[in-house]
């Protein structure tokens, strides 16, 4: 099995918003504003507290962060929300009971509620539409026009990404928290 992470090549992004609207349209996501699995913020400020300093505006691609350490599943009373075989963070919709606790366990804000399935939905990396039919990438990576994500087997030493992150510094969001994220931001 594989160990599914993604690479961002963030300051690539031109906010086009193609990832959006290609994630949106492979996982049958309501094109509400408020339905989203991955989006780009804008983010304006730069480091931590108390070392911040004004940077230009960035764009800033982001999504689940699939955890190794998860806060969402620690939390689900269910057990709706679990790793698959690939460590993919998944959500068992049958299991879900609508309880919100991962959505505010969630220190990424990566969760919202379908309306139509009347659970709580997030970023499965395509796992249930393009890796369940063996093509190797996500929607989001497919349609960048600029290449800002790489997606692949973190433990596969000749994979893309893993050879990526060999080769270039990256920073993780709110790794201090201990969540183990396989999201990284390429600076």
């Amino acid at each position: 099995m594989a160990r599914y992470g993604m690479a961002l090549d963030y300051k690539n992004c031109i906010n086009c918003r193609a990832c959006e609207s290609a994630c949106k349209q492979e996982n049958s996501i309501l094109l509400n504003k408020d339905h989203y699995r991955i989006w780009v913020g804008v983010k304006e400020i730069e480091g931590e507290w108390p070392n911040l300093s004004i940077a230009s505006s960035v764009f800033h691609p982001s999504q689940c962060q699939h955890c190794d350490n998860a806060p969402c599943q620690l939390v689900c009373p269910t057990n709706a929300t679990y790793y698959d075989q690939n460590g993919v963070v998944r959500v068992n919709p049958e299991q879900c009971i609508l309880c919100t606790y991962c959505i505010n366990a969630c220190p990424y804000d990566a969760r919202y509620v379908d309306d139509r399935t009347t659970t709580v939905d997030k970023c499965n990396f395509c796992a249930d539409t393009r890796i369940a039919r063996g093509e190797s990438t996500t929607a989001c990576q497919a349609t960048c026009p600029t290449k800002v994500r790489i997606f692949g087997d973190l433990d596969d030493p000749n994979s893309e990404i893993s050879q990526v992150l060999s080769k270039r510094e990256y920073k993780q969001v709110k790794e201090s928290l201990g969540t183990k994220p396989k999201l990284f931001y390429l600076i």
